[in-house]
């Protein structure tokens, strides 16, 4: 089990996770925006795998994977990058992606790829939840990996007990249906949704994602979950002011 992602879950902050996509702006940004991150006080990074069909993901999230794709971003690669990353870099590290690359690159051998360089956990959107503990659940469980379910306001209460059952760790909680980066701000059936799921009292915590983007949608995001997760607004920030810059986004979240 990871204890990275389990310690930070269990401290008394309310948890700021980044995701951003490997590869980008250029191919050998990964590693700065990793050290930067965690230097300007990130709880936990989502690193997205680019993949040619990203399915969840606004328009800004997949400009991102093009553009990383055409800088030459593979799963090796990443993995090359990413190598010793836990000689400089402490908090937990997530990599987010599709499951058409994971299931080219052979499935235990991504697990264990992970397991060696310190990867706490994976988000695999399109990975069904009986696909999952019909196949690879022993997997991920024997090399110590996270794996990470989505819910959304139309999933049912049913299905969430479900998720919450199969989770060890927290559930991505999907602030609305549309795709990533579509929304500015949230409204009253976002806070009945916030609320509904509250009141389910989960064994995992909550961390949502989608729609988040300042100090304001922050705050709204994190009143009844444990953290929130800012993707295409950090990328946005990223594309107009590069990787050099990087305090200044989250200090205005903070």
């Amino acid at each position: 089990m990871s204890n990275r992602i389990l310690d930070k879950l269990n401290s008394d902050k309310k948890l700021l996770s980044i995701y951003f996509t490997a590869g980008y702006p250029s191919l050998n940004s990964t590693l700065q925006i990793i050290e930067e991150l965690e230097r300007n006080g990130v709880d936990m990074i989502e690193i997205g795998l680019p993949f040619s069909d990203p399915l969840a993901d606004g328009p800004t999230i997949q400009e991102s994977s093009t553009a990383a794709l055409k800088n030459g971003m593979t799963t090796e690669i990443l993995f090359e990058q990413l190598k010793n990353i836990r000689k400089t870099v402490a908090i937990p590290l997530v990599i987010m992606g599709y499951f058409n690359p994971f299931l080219q690159y052979g499935v235990e051998e991504f697990c264990e790829k992970c397991a060696s360089i310190g990867i706490d956990g994976l988000i695999l959107p399109d990975l069904p939840l009986d696909v999952y503990q019909s196949h690879y659940k022993e997997i991920f469980e024997k090399y110590g990996l996270l794996n990470v379910f989505l819910i959304t306001p139309q999933t049912s209460d049913e299905r969430i007990h479900q998720i919450d059952n199969a989770s060890n760790g927290f559930i991505y909680m999907v602030s609305s249906a549309s795709v990533t980066g579509s929304k500015s701000g949230f409204g009253s059936e976002q806070e009945a949704y916030f609320e509904r799921i509250a009141n389910m009292n989960l064994k995992n915590p909550q961390i949502v994602g989608f729609g988040i983007k300042d100090a304001e949608t922050f705050q709204q995001a994190t009143q009844k979950a444990k953290g929130a997760i800012i993707g295409s607004a950090f990328i946005k920030y990223l594309t107009e002011k590069g990787e050099n810059n990087i305090s200044e986004f989250i200090q205005s979240i903070r």
